[in-house]
């Protein structure tokens, strides 16, 4: 694969990645947002098993399909069981519109990219060109877990957040030990079946996964 063919491809699928996370923001209705997550899991997949054929790192290759198959499978299929099961469809009023939710995002876009740059700048290339790409998402992210309500919806900013420092790591180090990376996805999918029980116990006992609601019964 020749250079110009990398950059290109890799950019693609940054973009892609990036996008996905911004559509999040976008969305109300909580199975539009999984099925967005899904769409940054196939972003995410492409930029490992790029550099890992342009590096023919192999191993690499193997550790990215497995991420794809991990994070646009298996956790968006957990998390539309429990939508399924819980009978929520619409994320109730964030914390911060929508409108103010994409401003936002672009604005936490711009803070990834200028702080991203003295990073860039110890080795300039087309994949660490692309990290604050996996910055900005990892401050999305955050910005999704502490604005949504819905428990699912926070579950997917908690994903998201994972899935940039995924990124970040994949670009800045062209790739990450197989056994770490096992290690996190394993640890991450054991979260997500935490979230989901518990999401489905809320659910059972208070009729709903409105967080701000659960706070009112404290109160």
């Amino acid at each position: 694969m020749n250079q110009t063919l990398f950059t290109q491809l890799l950019d693609l699928a940054c973009g892609a990645f990036l996008l996905a996370a911004v559509m999040v923001l976008w969305f109300r209705e909580l199975t539009a947002i999984v099925r967005v997550f899904a769409l940054q899991g196939v972003a995410l997949a492409p930029i490992g098993v790029l550099l890992g054929i342009r590096q023919h790192h192999w191993v690499l290759v193997a550790v990215a399909v497995g991420i794809g198959a991990l994070r646009a499978g298996l956790l968006p299929h957990l998390m539309r069981r429990a939508l399924e099961r819980s009978g929520q469809q619409r994320e109730t009023e964030p914390l911060v519109n929508v409108a103010a939710s994409l401003l936002l995002a672009a604005m936490l876009t711009l803070l990834a990219y200028a702080s991203a740059q003295p990073l860039v700048a110890l080795e300039p290339g087309p994949a660490s060109e692309a990290i604050p790409v996996g910055f900005a998402v990892v401050l999305i992210g955050f910005f999704t877990l502490v604005t949504r309500r819905r428990a699912v919806a926070q579950m997917v900013g908690f994903l998201l957040l994972d899935n940039g420092i995924t990124a970040v790591a994949l670009l800045a180090t062209s790739g990450v030990p197989l056994i770490l990376e096992l290690g996190v996805s394993f640890d991450l999918l054991l979260a997500v079946l935490v979230l989901q029980l518990l999401a489905l116990r809320m659910q059972a006992a208070f009729g709903g996964t409105d967080l701000d609601t659960l706070r009112e019964l404290r109160d």
